[in-house]
């Protein structure tokens, strides 16, 4: 009996031990390349193409907000004015 208690705190004491955060210090390299590296990078292409779009949208609006009136104006009016 007293040979199962023994080899039971044996066997708490290797599963503590084995099991503890910190005890080896090994960390795994950084992965290197990957199947999914081509679709990332289309994709933070793709996020830079938006993000132009997005600032020629926006100083596009800033010019027509400074100037002050509908790009369209200028063709209904001359388009008014022509008929009789």
């Amino acid at each position: 009996m007293n040979h199962v208690k023994l080899v039971t705190a044996a066997l708490a004491c290797s599963f503590l031990a084995g099991c503890s955060p910190g005890g080896s210090g090994d960390h795994p390299p950084p992965p290197g390349k990957t199947v999914f590296d081509p679709l990332k990078s289309d994709l933070d292409r793709a996020r830079g193409v938006q993000q132009l779009t997005d600032q020629a949208a926006a100083r596009e609006r800033a010019a027509i907000d400074a100037d002050g009136r509908d790009p369209g104006t200028d063709a209904r009016a001359a388009a008014s004015a022509s008929t009789p």
